[in-house]
């Protein structure tokens, strides 16, 4: 069976891809814990500036389990960052969202956060959104 080569520019960019991801990560964990919290508790008040979530929603988006994210929930709610409510459309279910707390220092974290925003800010409207719609590509 031949051999199946990836061409060098391919490499590159998946290596690339691999060094900006993994520096984001770690710029978003000492974010987190200037903020005094977890990557994960971090990831769910970033989700929450966005809108009130159900439980099963945060989970899916985390990739983890919702007894996870009841935990971290849980731990967030205890420092006034999140408060639970009955979703409007059906109250079985309860929604995650920031108090006003909670907003502010979501705030203050995606303002902390430089890496992502530095380089892109070098980059043209254009640019930026020829560079969204081929990560939107890569992940269809």
């Amino acid at each position: 069976m031949p051999s199946r080569r990836t061409d060098p520019v391919t490499v590159e960019v998946v290596e690339l891809i691999g060094d900006v991801v993994a520096r984001y990560h770690m710029e978003y964990e000492d974010a987190a814990a200037r903020h005094q919290l977890t990557g994960a508790q971090a990831r769910v008040l970033t989700l929450l500036a966005v809108e009130p979530l159900p439980m099963r929603r945060i989970a899916r988006k985390l990739r983890c389990e919702p007894s996870n994210v009841t935990g971290i929930i849980d731990r967030l709610e205890s420092r006034g960052l999140v408060a639970r409510h009955p979703d409007p459309a059906d109250r079985r279910v309860k929604l995650a969202a920031l108090t006003e707390e909670g907003a502010q220092t979501a705030d203050r974290l995606r303002e902390s956060l430089d890496f992502a925003r530095e380089p892109l800010a070098g980059l043209s409207a254009q640019e930026r959104e020829a560079l969204r719609d081929l990560l939107r590509r890569m992940l269809a």
